[in-house]
């Protein structure tokens, strides 16, 4: 299934339905009065984020969300039947738009609600306007309209880590190896063709999810390659794990690809660029004792935080976790400071 993260969808509400004009007629009631019912609520359009979702492909494929109208009111005092809501699940991370971009709701977490558009009020009936000195009214209101408009959606994978670096820099098989998640693994670039999660569970019950973002290439940010719009899946996560082929196995050296990775997600915004990340030597079973070591020193004098593994093999891979793990929980924690702090405001 093709991963569909941006969608363009034009939402249309229901129209109230029309107050009934209508007069109480029964043999032996002389004088009945007005009794004509109000009419019914349109539906609304409306999203909730959910865990069972995590691609925007059913709307994708919809392109328009339309809400029935409200039932008009009848005699004897009938409420026309209010119509039927349009409730649709969106993946958790979904941002709501309007035409200009502005953003109306993030949807963050399972089971928020937003409405995209409102149903209008069903009109009253002629027995809401009967007064002492109008006894007889013979006007009712009509149903209100609903809302319409084009709403953008665009969706930011919720995770903790965000998995980066160049073509085979072996991204995929340490998601395999450290999650639930079975990406394709192969020897050839962009085997990653769509943003994959992966759960991680530690021996304390607990875990952190994982996303592995397809490999960059020199001007990913301005859309080349596979483009820029797969990195807005890491603007959300707390930590970026960078990982550098350490066996350059396709001639470019570390500190190339080092460089090269950077520049993308300095080039893509602070949103990226600002986030914690930790250097990580991938593949070092392919080198010799003296050539790990050469590329150890060679990451040192970079001044990064950086640790070796190899993720076929599994070396290192404990250790990467614990660290990864405690750099989670304290973003978390300071997400439920700050949290608290706007409740406060």
């Amino acid at each position: 299934m093709r991963f569909i993260d941006e969608v363009k969808l034009e939402v249309r509400a229901g129209n109230g339905g029309s107050g009934c004009v209508s007069f109480r007629r029964e043999k032996y009631i002389p004088k009945g009065g007005p009794d004509g019912g109000d009419g019914g609520r349109g539906g609304h359009v409306l999203f909730v984020a959910s865990t069972r979702k995590n691609t925007l492909q059913e709307l994708y494929l919809r392109k328009r969300l339309i809400a029935k109208n409200g039932q008009p009111g009848m005699g004897s005092d009938c409420h026309g039947k209010n119509a039927e809501d349009i409730i649709v699940e969106v993946p958790i991370g979904t941002l709501v738009k309007d035409e200009e971009g502005n953003i109306l709701a993030d949807l963050s977490f399972d089971g928020e609600r937003y409405v995209l558009a409102r149903g209008g009020e069903g009109g009253l009936g002629n027995a809401r306007f009967a007064t002492s000195t109008n006894r007889a009214p013979r006007y009712a209101q009509p149903g209100e309209e609903g809302e319409q408009a084009i709403r953008r959606l665009e969706l930011k994978l919720m995770a903790d880590v965000g998995l980066v670096g160049l073509p085979n820099a072996g991204k995929s098989t340490l998601l395999s190896r450290i999650s639930n998640a079975r990406p394709k693994i192969a020897d050839y670039p962009f085997t990653t063709l769509k943003p994959k999660l992966g759960q991680v569970f530690m021996q304390d019950g607990d875990g952190f999810v994982v996303a592995d973002i397809p490999g960059l290439i020199e001007g990913a940010h301005e859309g080349k390659g596979l483009g820029d719009r797969f990195l807005r899946h890491i603007e959300r996560t707390a930590v970026l794990l960078h990982l550098v082929d350490a066996s350059e196995a396709d001639g470019k050296a570390i500190v190339d690809q080092i460089h090269e990775v950077e520049g993308e997600l300095e080039g893509y915004g602070e949103s990226v660029s600002g986030k914690p990340r930790l250097l990580v030597l991938n593949k070092m079973d392919a080198l010799l004792e003296d050539e790990q070591e050469e590329a150890r020193k060679t990451v040192e004098q970079m001044q990064l935080p950086c640790l070796s593994i190899s993720a076929v093999s599994g070396e290192g891979v404990s250790d990467l976790l614990y660290q990864v793990y405690e750099r989670v929980l304290r973003q978390r924690e300071a997400r439920k400071a700050d949290a608290v702090e706007r409740a406060g405001a």
